[in-house]
């Protein structure tokens, strides 16, 4: 079978080069498993931004919208109160005008 000692260092390279490719093989296989994970994890990271600054940009928008209506409602709030304050004014002096009598 083997008649010289080339021939069995022919079969134990080509044993070494059978499994070297089934490591790489193997070796390969798991890379691109690691690979389309982080993918995946990274697409769900994206989302997860995304989803955040969704909601960041819609609080911003009602926090604006509710200022708008804040100040609007400060404007009648504190002509309510100068109304009130005539209001008592004019009610004091028409008092004491008729106590002057």
């Amino acid at each position: 079978m083997f008649s010289t000692s080339i021939d069995v260092l022919n079969l134990v390279l080509a044993i070494c080069i059978f499994f070297l490719t089934i490591f790489l093989c193997w070796a390969i296989y798991y890379f691109i498993s690691l690979a389309c994970a982080i993918r995946r994890i990274t697409k769900k990271v994206e989302m997860g931004i995304n989803k955040a600054e969704e909601v960041v940009d819609m609080a911003r928008q009602k926090l604006n919208n509710s200022s708008v209506y804040f100040t609007v409602l400060g404007d009648l709030a504190k002509k309510a109160m100068e109304f009130v304050k005539t209001k008592k004014e004019n009610k004091k002096e028409k008092t004491s005008k008729s106590k002057k009598k």
